[in-house]
């Protein structure tokens, strides 16, 4: 029987920082490191100055995002210390990600060598749907609370987990529009939501 409250937390852009892991691949496929565009951009398309591949291209790229690269993901500026102290003041912290579950071994591995105090990962993949990928393993563990960045994965969580959205890269953010009324509350980053919660419990 669980004695610790229990929070969830997404990976991609509240732990790990995708965007910079997505450059070093690019570099590695283009011969050279792309330029950053737009530092403010949501999505890693639009932060770097990097070619649309597509067909036989773009499939040779998708070759490089195997196990190896779902392990070496750099964490986001204060993910770590934040959920350390969330840990030392007596929380459960399990990773929920949308993410193939061939890849949820190496991720927690990522999270485990960062030093992340994190021992559990759910991968829910990313099918499209009115309701979240993550809605239903959020339903079974019961987390007290739900952290992610993309507020279309908000969709379809009870009210019982209090949602908590990161609002970073506001450039072509998809966290925008009047489902934003419904989340529970909005951080800057995780380490800014980890204070905020623990001034409140």
């Amino acid at each position: 029987m669980r004695t610790k409250p229990l929070i969830a937390l997404d990976a991609d852009g509240v732990l790990l920082d995708y965007n910079l892991a997505y450059a070093t691949v690019w570099g590695r496929f283009a011969g050279a490191d792309p330029a950053e565009r737009d530092a403010n951009a949501y999505w890693h398309i639009d932060r770097w100055d990097v070619e649309r591949l597509t067909g036989e291209r773009l499939a040779q790229f998708r070759v490089l995002f195997d196990a190896e690269f779902w392990t070496s993901i750099p964490p986001i500026a204060g993910a770590i210390e934040a959920c350390q102290r969330l840990h030392e003041h007596d929380h459960e912290l399990v990773c929920v990600s949308a993410l193939d579950d061939v890849f949820a071994e190496a991720r927690l591995k990522n999270l485990r060598n960062l030093g992340f105090p994190i021992e559990r990962v759910f991968a829910t993949g990313n099918l499209p749907g009115e309701r979240s990928p993550k809605a239903q393993i959020i339903d079974e563990i019961k987390p007290v609370a739900f952290v992610d960045d993309y507020l279309p994965y908000m969709s379809g969580i009870r009210d019982e987990t209090h949602t908590a959205l990161i609002l970073r890269g506001p450039n072509g953010s998809p966290n925008v529009g009047p489902e934003l009324t419904a989340v529970g509350s909005t951080h800057a980053d995780l380490a800014a939501f980890g204070e905020w919660w623990l001034a409140r419990t």
